[in-house]
């Protein structure tokens, strides 16, 4: 496994505590980060709303996301809405906010993410399947060119509708740090992998700094 595995009683709480962290220790005045989708993702945004109220100016945080479903932004699937309700309208404000849009093409974002440079944090979650963001197992996004950071990408397996756009590995290695929040028995079976060397999508995620944050019912048996 890459990075550093943190088993949790608090999940929500222990990601808002990191971001905090984070953001406290940002080598810029700004502080970009980019946002995840699914209801753990939820969670941890509703916490962080609360935790960082105060402890993160949110007028020098500029939005991004990891991925996103190919659906219109108050679509009940699209991360973009999920970010807004769960984190962006509990705090207020932010510097700036930069949804993906499929209509744009992944070359427009990825311009967006060149003028950054480097993002502060990216969060992700991991499917059962062992994907991540929206890096499927046995799809074309696993092999994207290294100098390509944004792509268009599909589940060949059909379990999870909708194109989507993503950031690839190049994408997410542009990162600082990478919070993976993994939460719920379901997905022990995949952490066990990744934990045991097996390569799934969320193995491959490279970045200076990974962290695990999981709850107790996803944590691997080895560990508890």
């Amino acid at each position: 496994m890459n990075g550093e595995l943190v088993v949790t009683d608090d999940l929500p709480g222990a990601f808002a505590q990191e971001v905090i962290r984070a953001f406290a220790e940002r080598p810029g005045e700004e502080f970009d980060i980019a946002l995840s989708g699914g209801e753990t993702a939820r969670a941890c945004y509703e916490r962080l709303a609360v935790e960082g109220a105060h402890a993160i100016d949110w007028l020098v945080v500029n939005v991004f996301w990891g991925d996103e479903r190919c659906v219109p932004p108050g679509h009940p699937d699209s991360n973009e809405l999920l970010g807004r309700q769960a984190l962006l309208e509990r705090v207020g404000a932010a510097n700036a906010v930069y949804p993906m849009r499929c209509d744009e093409g992944p070359d427009s974002y990825q311009l967006r993410l060149g003028e950054v440079g480097r993002l502060d944090v990216v969060h992700l979650g991991m499917g059962a399947d062992g994907h991540t963001a929206s890096l499927f197992p046995g799809s074309k996004a696993l092999d994207a060119d290294p100098g390509q950071l944004v792509t268009l990408n599909e589940d060949p397996s059909g379990r999870n509708r909708h194109l989507r756009m993503t950031l690839t590995y190049a994408g997410i290695a542009r990162a600082r740090q990478v919070i993976f929040t993994v939460a719920g028995q379901a997905k022990r079976p995949a952490l066990e992998a990744v934990l045991a060397g097996a390569d799934l999508p969320a193995a491959r995620v490279r970045a200076p700094r990974i962290l695990w944050l999981v709850d107790e019912e996803a944590a691997p048996r080895a560990v508890l």
